[in-house]
């Protein structure tokens, strides 16, 4: 209780000096959203961009600009989304919710895997040069070239798959996540073999894993019940970072396979001067990377009671 006490102003005071310097940022951008229509209007006069810079606050200084906004979102008003014309929490959930769909199965199956493979290695030796070997082809494979040949295989030779966007009425949901759940979570896999292989690989060499097999316990009990417990705490950081990759998307392979989501969407209302919309955003996903992170923490806190006194 006392670590999240600790952490909640802290999150608070990141999230507020983020905001403000992503503000800036955009803000600094050449060109501003009435430029914008002048660009794609050209019948558009000096003084109707004058009345859309008015209308849209754009004709004030770049810092009361920002205050009106964090006095908007603290009143709960979460504006609207000019590059899509709709509010902005409309066009925002429809994104994460594919986002989690998508990178959430990705980073499960990816999980469960990789610590697979990580015990295996850990607990015979032998095949831990063909686990490394898989976790550097994974690592080092890009996902955009995954992804194609994926689709390549499965969509075009085969015509099991569909090679990419949203299902339709009457389509399988499911069949749409194959390939892209695929490709995310062969490029994720690295990380967990190898972090699951060294951590227990070195817990299973402590003096009570010695204690255990004395005792009679098998070796698949002492490796499940007694060394993943111990090991779990580097492989609870590695998933608390991967949360923020839940609601950040990713962005390569939603482009790859034409599907909605949180990667794109940055990327669009960063590009098109959406003020409104790339804060909202990148918000969510710092908001939950560090809740992630703070949930992590006090999961290794209850695995390794030694950490509370540290």
């Amino acid at each position: 209780m006392r670590l999240v006490l600790a952490r909640l102003p802290q999150i608070a005071l990141t999230l507020l000096l983020l905001s403000l310097a992503a503000w800036l940022a955009i803000g600094l951008m050449p060109g501003d959203p009435a430029s914008l229509a002048l660009m794609s209007d050209p019948k558009l006069t000096a003084e109707d961009v004058a009345r859309l810079r008015a209308l849209h606050g754009l004709d004030q200084p770049l810092l009361q600009r920002y205050l009106a906004w964090l006095g908007g979102l603290a009143r709960g008003e979460f504006g609207y989304s000019r590059l899509f014309a709709q509010p902005a929490i409309a066009v925002l959930w429809p994104a994460l919710r594919s986002t989690l769909a998508l990178v959430g199965a990705a980073v499960a199956i990816a999980a469960v895997l990789g610590v697979a493979l990580g015990a295996l290695a850990a607990a015979r030796p032998r095949l831990a040069g063909f686990v490394d070997g898989l976790a550097l082809l994974a690592q080092a494979t890009p996902s955009f070239w995954l992804g194609i040949l994926l689709v390549i295989f499965f969509a075009v030779w085969l015509g099991w798959l569909p090679a990419g966007g949203l299902p339709g009425a009457g389509q399988s949901a499911l069949s749409f996540l194959v390939l892209p759940v695929a490709t995310i979570a062969f490029g994720q896999l690295a990380a967990y073999a190898r972090h699951a292989a060294a951590a227990l690989t070195e817990a299973l060499r402590q003096p009570w894993a010695r204690s255990a097999r004395a005792r009679g316990a098998t070796e698949a009990r002492v490796l499940w019940r007694h060394a993943l417990p111990n090991a779990g705490v580097p492989l609870l950081t590695l998933l608390a970072l991967d949360v923020g990759g839940l609601v950040s998307g990713a962005l390569v392979t939603e482009t790859v396979f034409a599907r909605p989501g949180m990667g794109k969407l940055l990327y669009d209302s960063v590009m098109g001067n959406d003020y409104n919309l790339a804060l909202l955003a990148l918000l969510l996903v710092a908001l939950v990377t560090m809740l992630a992170t703070l949930a992590a923490d006090v999961a290794q806190r209850w695995l390794d009671p030694r950490l509370e006194a540290a």
